[in-house]
């Protein structure tokens, strides 16, 4: 029977050296020149299109809440932060792994979905539906609907808190 100290152990000069830490943009949160109506109609064209969407989260890479078309009661705000998570998860799947910037992850669960997916250095777009949507389809039309919603966000800066 092996004892605990026989386990073989990860050594400092086994990981390497950790990435610098990135220093988070402004949030975008209450910024009053965002352009509202048309972000909201980004969304609920998204939520239109693809059956089994509950609704959408535009939030921050700060996990700070921008804006929301949700259906289903979740907390919009709870739902901006767990997309910061992800965001900063894939983050590091990707540097660990040498695979480039997040895109996109999507969490399956019994009862449904979580798709994240990168808008820009900071935004993120969070799409929650049903365990019977369309995923192919929803990755499909999602990221054409973060790259207008990357042209809306362009040239209006965070605001600084």
């Amino acid at each position: 029977m092996s004892r605990v100290d026989d386990l073989p152990r990860r050594t400092r000069s086994q990981t390497g050296t950790l990435p610098p830490a990135r220093q988070l943009p402004p949030s975008l949160a209450g910024n009053p020149a965002l352009p509202y109506p048309a972000i909201g109609q980004e969304l609920s064209a998204l939520r239109l299109q693809i059956p089994g969407v509950h609704g959408c989260v535009l939030g921050g890479v700060d996990g700070l809440l921008v804006t929301h078309n949700l259906q289903n009661g979740a907390d919009p705000d709870d739902l901006a932060a767990l997309a910061a998570t992800t965001y900063g998860l894939g983050r590091q799947v990707g540097s660990r792994l040498g695979q480039g910037e997040f895109q996109q992850s999507t969490v399956r669960n019994q009862g449904g979905y979580l798709a994240v997916y990168a808008i820009n250095g900071h935004a993120l777009l969070a799409v929650v539906g049903t365990d019977t949507i369309n995923v192919a389809r929803l990755h499909l039309k999602a990221p054409v609907t973060a790259a207008r919603l990357a042209e809306l966000l362009d040239g209006v800066g965070p605001t600084a808190r």
